[in-house]
């Protein structure tokens, strides 16, 4: 009897690079097709809100910076 063996899901920095990809547009149709058939969503919208989060703290950052060089 042979045994399929079942993908494994991918690891928490597959998953974090998966997210950066998909956000820069550049996610490769390999990835793509590894994250629909053995990822979790739920991984991916956690990775996707997190991230969210850092970016606009980053931008927010950056202003404040900016602008208080500014004398502002």
């Amino acid at each position: 009897m042979s045994q399929q063996q079942q993908p494994k899901s991918p690891t928490l920095l597959q998953v974090i690079g998966s997210v950066l990809a998909a956000a820069f547009g550049v996610q490769s149709n390999r990835n793509r097709e590894r994250d629909f058939q053995t990822g979790s969503w739920k991984a991916y919208l956690i990775v996707g809100v997190i991230g969210t989060v850092f970016f606009i703290l980053i931008v927010y950052g950056i202003v404040k910076l900016v602008l208080s060089s500014a004398g502002v």
